[in-house]
C-alpha cells in the first residue's frame, strides 16, 4: 500500500530538515499566503491557467496537512465534525439554493 499524503509530507519535510520552520504560526501564515496566490488566479476573470489553479490549491492543502500534523489533529475528523455543526446550522429545508448566512435564513 502506498504511503498516505501525511506520511509522504512528513518524509519530505524530514529529508530537508524543514520542521524547524514549521511552527503552527508559520504554517497558518503559509496557508493564508498560498490561499492568496490561489485567489490571484481569479483576480480579474475566470482562471484560464487550470494547472496554476491546481498547483496553488495543492499548496494550500499541503500547508493544511502540515498544520494538522503539527497540532496532532486528524484533518478528516475535524472536517467531518465541522460538517455536522454546519448541517445543523443550514438544514436542507431552509438553506437549499440560498446563500444567506444561517441566522438570516427564512423560517
Amino acid at each position: 500500500m502506498a504511503p498516505s499524503v501525511r506520511e509522504q509530507l512528513r518524509e519530505f519535510v524530514e529529508e530537508r530538515d524543514w520542521s524547524q520552520f514549521h511552527s503552527p504560526e508559520n504554517l497558518a501564515k503559509s496557508i493564508v499566503i498560498e490561499a492568496a496566490e490561489l485567489l490571484e488566479c481569479f483576480q480579474w476573470a475566470a482562471a484560464e491557467d487550470y494547472q496554476r489553479v491546481q498547483d496553488e490549491l495543492a499548496d494550500v492543502a499541503t500547508y493544511c496537512h502540515l498544520l494538522a500534523a503539527a497540532l496532532e489533529v486528524d484533518l478528516d475528523r475535524v472536517v467531518l465534525d465541522k460538517l455536522e455543526v454546519t448541517r445543523a446550522k443550514y438544514p436542507v429545508a431552509r438553506a437549499r439554493g440560498r446563500s444567506e448566512k444561517y441566522d438570516r435564513l427564512p423560517d
